[in-house]
């Protein structure tokens, strides 16, 4: 069972502590999550984050715990907080060590004793369980817990006003408070004797100095309702405390030991492909601990996929690049399925939703190569065993509306020239991943011939033709198309003095910027590029972009180029696809890589130690056990955006997979 430790002082004693987080979810795209020293950093932070039905969105219920120990009438904190110009440090005095296994634990050396802390949610509901064990209690004492509230978006902060309502009413096992007509109420349950809180307040001014760092308000007023008093004794060595929105019949022991089996079934039964590495076996299946928290339910009960934690929600595009590492290279098909068939019924015009709201009402549209990305899906999902026949009665359909509607044109000017080219986009529209924009304009402005879209357009094309064929459905003629379009992307974006592909054409004109988005002319299973190009296009990405931790979206030479991705919002979109690192690029450089070299072993252990490399390195810093979501270009490439991204972990759970060989 793999398990991250952070155990040295220097991690722990010191405002580097702050910089690890840790993250725990529920299957219904709700988590838990804060620093090691449960001093939140961010608004997106919180015990108990639920995802909604209605209020549609995600909601910060309970915000904090401020947990301490009473022994001989002295009074130990095991968390901290910030407050304007104070920061009180708390239990970073006595935590001792943090492992990241089945669930986060806290270690603490308490007056000469070990206290653990444990945090798990409970898969399907919205509740998290804190469990305090005191395995070498010699005399009584006391744990005290005082719950915040702060019962709002998580894209927003709590203040203090008059409509909260701090009532609370005894239930059997606990207690339960209402904050808001229209919101769900909360169950406090605990297991065995305790004294319910009775006095609330409001406590002011709690800090987020990554909000403040990111140009976001940074002060919060939390609401606590009291203190819950729990003795501990010899007899009581174990104590289980858990905040609900439904409140369980059953002990909370029980439901910690069943959420508990379930984990340890899965850690236990992953597929031959985790289990037959041996000695980077921890690394790999961290990567799909962090892989299972990115599938959800959706309150809807739609299978989906959750783009980023925190804050990013389900994306079209994000979707179907991650959908293969995340199921089909895991064995999930079923779940895969339900994914891309669902996505059939959000078409619309040849389009899927850029990104969904979370009350799927009014879902974006504003993407051209999430329709690309989902033939990809699809031919991924037959590689790795997928039902030809399923495939041809649910999904066919699909991409033939998709093929219709580019061909006769759609939205957004998208389109299909007369040279088998798809044209996509106008000016200020951003169509592409490359879509940050500062007051409303482009930063990467990305309209009319764009490589990897005609790359995917190419794709498409040929695996329609392919299965038309196996069909024996000729509704459409591609078999033309498909000579067209080849000779006219060469010509269209190859830079022959330089040996690689230019990135956008307008009006004639080539971007010769040496950018990421080339690499896929070479790592689709339908290449529009003779083999014979393939080699140039492979070594510019890896000499101008490869660095330890993915590819850079810029030549570091471009006058444009921006190193380090960091500040207010404005100065971080402007660096975003302009120099900085994304690690899921690297999946597709993996493939293309492997491609050029014959699938040489060489060429596969190059590759595997890198991977192997990076996941030593980075899996212990910013989200522990998760891959982040960028880095910043230059060295020594900082992370930085969401500490747990999907299409970063699946794109490098599906590269290993294409090393299968050299376990």
């Amino acid at each position: 069972m793999s398990t991250i430790t952070i155990n040295t002082p220097d991690c722990i004693r010191s405002r580097k502590a702050l910089t690890y987080e840790w993250l725990e979810t529920n299957g219904l795209g709700g988590y838990a999550s804060s620093s090691i020293l449960l001093c939140h950093t961010r608004k997106y932070h919180g015990l108990l984050v639920a995802n909604l039905a209605n209020p549609s969105g995600r909601y910060v219920l309970i915000s904090k715990v401020e947990d301490s120990l009473v022994r001989r009438g002295e009074e130990f904190y095991l968390v901290s907080h910030q407050y304007p110009d104070f920061f009180f440090s708390g239990g970073q005095s006595y935590l001792e060590q943090v492992d990241i296994g089945v669930c986060p634990k806290f270690v603490f050396r308490v007056a000469g004793r070990t206290l653990e802390r444990e945090i798990m949610m409970i898969q399907g509901t919205n509740s998290v369980i804190l469990k305090y064990r005191l395995p070498d209690m010699d005399e009584p004492c006391m744990l005290r817990i005082k719950p915040f509230l702060a019962y709002r978006s998580i894209h927003s902060l709590s203040k203090e006003n008059t409509y909260f309502r701090g009532e609370i009413s005894e239930i059997p096992e606990g207690c339960r408070i209402a904050p808001y007509e229209g919101m769900p109420a909360m169950y406090i349950q605990v297991s065995g004797d305790f004294q319910c809180p009775m006095f609330g307040d409001w406590y002011k001014n709690f800090e987020y100095e990554e909000d403040r760092i990111r140009g976001y308000n940074w002060r919060e007023d939390l609401y606590c309702p009291g203190t819950i008093t729990i003795p501990m004794d010899e007899k009581r060595k174990e104590i289980y405390l858990c905040f609900t929105t439904d409140p369980f019949p059953e002990p909370l022991q029980k439901v910690w030991n069943g959420e508990w089996e379930r984990r340890d079934f899965l850690e236990k039964h992953r597929d031959f492909f985790v289990q037959s590495f041996k000695k980077d076996r921890e690394n790999i299946e961290s990567l799909f601990r962090a892989a299972d928290q990115l599938l959800i339910r959706t309150p809807h009960g739609r299978h989906a996929i959750l783009a980023g934690y925190h804050w990013f929600y389900e994306w079209g595009r994000d979707s179907l690049i991650s959908l293969p590492g995340l199921t089909f290279c895991r064995g999930l098909m079923h779940e895969g399925r339900e994914i891309l068939k669902t996505f059939g019924d959000f078409e619309q015009q040849g389009l899927f939703p850029n990104f969904f709201t979370e009350d799927e009402k009014e879902n974006a549209y504003n993407t051209v190569d999430a329709s690309l990305w989902y033939f990809w899906a699809v031919q991924q999902y037959l590689k790795y065993g997928g039902d030809e026949n399923w495939v041809h009665q649910h999904i066919w359909p699909v991409m033939k509306r998709i093929l219709k509607q580019f061909l006769a044109g759609t939205i957004y000017d998208i389109y299909v020239d007369e040279r088998g080219l798809l044209h996509a986009g106008s000016e200020g529209i951003r169509l592409t991943w490359m879509d940050a924009a500062v007051n409303g304009l482009p930063v990467t402005p990305r309209w009319g011939y764009m490589v990897e879209i005609n790359a995917l357009w190419f794709n498409a094309v040929c695996f329609s033709h392919e299965l038309s064929t196996r069909y024996g459905d000729q509704e459409f003629a591609l078999q033309e198309l498909i000579p067209l379009a080849r000779r006219s992307f060469r010509e269209t974006f190859w830079v022959g003095r330089g040996a690689y592909l230019g990135d956008v054409s307008r009006q004639g004109i080539l971007d010769e910027a040496v950018r990421p988005n080339q690499i896929f002319a070479v790592s689709l299973p339908y290449s529009p590029l003779d083999s014979a190009d393939w080699n140039g296009v492979v070594k510019r990405v890896q000499s101008d972009l490869l660095t330890p931790c993915g590819l850079r979206t810029l030549d570091p030479a471009h006058p444009d180029y921006r190193g380090n991705y960091n500040g207010v919002m404005i100065q971080r979109d402007r660096a975003y696809h302009q120099g900085t690192v994304w690690p899921w690029l690297w999946g597709h450089f993996g493939e293309a890589y492997l491609r050029v070299n014959r699938n040489s072993r060489k060429a596969k252990n190059i590759l595997y130690k890198q991977i192997i490399n990076f996941l030593k390195n980075h899996l212990g810093e910013a989200g522990l056990g998760c891959v982040s979501e960028v880095f910043d270009g230059n060295p020594p490439h900082r992370p930085n955006g969401c500490i747990s991204q999907a299409w970063s972990i699946a794109e490098l759970i599906r590269l290993l997979t294409l090393l299968d060989d050299i376990r």
